[in-house]
């Protein structure tokens, strides 16, 4: 068996991905009797029948979809490498594209940032702010090179550095409620308060909110900022992150409700990009550069302080 070519492979895929070989001489800007030869020749050389031609669109055969298989991923990782001796030849990036999440603390994160362009001047930082599971959506769209949110470890597409654990607080401004809030309350106290929540910016959103009052009134907000806002005016309560809190939950202007109903969300924040993708030298020296500044959070901004009269 002589080998095969990656353009037969390429014409292969091609065939059974848009259905004819009319369809895939098209994408692929070739003739279409040189598709049908190269995919003839594709079979001949390894003695198998990859293709049912007996019916108006062709078809796989049994032993053409085990093959499909391996080719997808043959030519899946000859794009990578293609893509990787791309930006060997460039050099360094032109551009890196990091998004930060909701839960990314802005000055320390900002501050590594700045430090490390500032040795990389020839390569621009393209910043985003993402929300709840829109930085996962763009780092899986290849639409970022790297994000700083909480990461779902499970996804094996990903690999992270953990920066640090942020205790999501869930607070009341003074005199929002009509009872102290020092009580052990339950969700069925609260469900005639309105609870601020953070609308989530990916375009397919795949969560669910998190210790939402069922049939509370809400509003959502596009970040935490707002939502600190309309907490400390008494518009509404809802959840923050300890790290924006600090100053207003030691003098009183937030108060924190946890306790047995709301005990909080501890969340690991991470530097997170794709395992499955190749990166450039720059982006390579930013990875490594976070992990050797890691953790970046005080430990104490990964407790929930609890309400007064409540066990820890």
């Amino acid at each position: 068996m002589s080998s095969f070519t990656l353009h037969e492979l390429q014409c292969f895929d091609a065939v059974v991905s848009d259905g004819g070989f009319q369809a895939a001489a098209e994408r692929l800007h070739r003739s279409h009797p040189s598709v049908f030869a190269a995919v003839a020749k594709l079979e001949r050389q390894l003695g198998l029948s990859l293709l049912d031609r007996s019916g108006y669109r062709v078809h796989l055969t049994e032993a053409g979809e085990a093959f499909h298989r391996k080719v997808r991923f043959l030519l899946h990782e000859a794009e990578e490498l293609q893509t990787y001796a791309a930006q060997l030849a460039m050099g360094e990036e032109a551009e890196l594209r990091v998004v930060l999440g909701d839960l990314c603390p802005l000055p320390p994160v900002l501050a590594l940032l700045s430090r490390f362009f500032a040795q990389h001047p020839q390569t621009r930082l393209h910043l985003q702010f993402e929300t709840v599971t829109g930085p996962w959506e763009r780092l899986l769209e290849d639409e970022a090179d790297l994000i700083v949110h909480r990461v779902p470890k499970s996804d094996v597409r990903m690999e992270w550095i953990d920066l640090g654990r942020v205790a999501m607080v869930p607070v009341v401004a003074p005199g929002f409620l009509p009872f102290p809030p020092a009580t052990d309350i339950t969700p069925q106290r609260m469900q005639s308060f309105t609870q601020c929540v953070i609308r989530d910016s990916a375009r397919h959103p795949s969560e669910h909110g998190h210790f939402l009052v069922e049939g509370a009134p809400r509003c959502s907000v596009p970040d935490h900022l707002m939502k600190k806002e309309l907490i400390l005016h008494g518009m509404a309560w809802g959840h923050l992150p300890r790290f924006m809190i600090e100053a207003e939950l030691r003098d009183g202007r937030l108060l924190p409700v946890a306790g047995r109903h709301f005990p909080g969300v501890v969340e690991e924040l991470a530097a997170a990009r794709r395992r499955d993708r190749p990166h450039g030298p720059v982006a390579d020296l930013l990875w490594d550069f976070l992990a050797g500044q890691a953790p970046v959070l005080q430990p104490t901004l990964g407790r929930v302080p609890r309400a007064k009269g409540t066990r820890a």
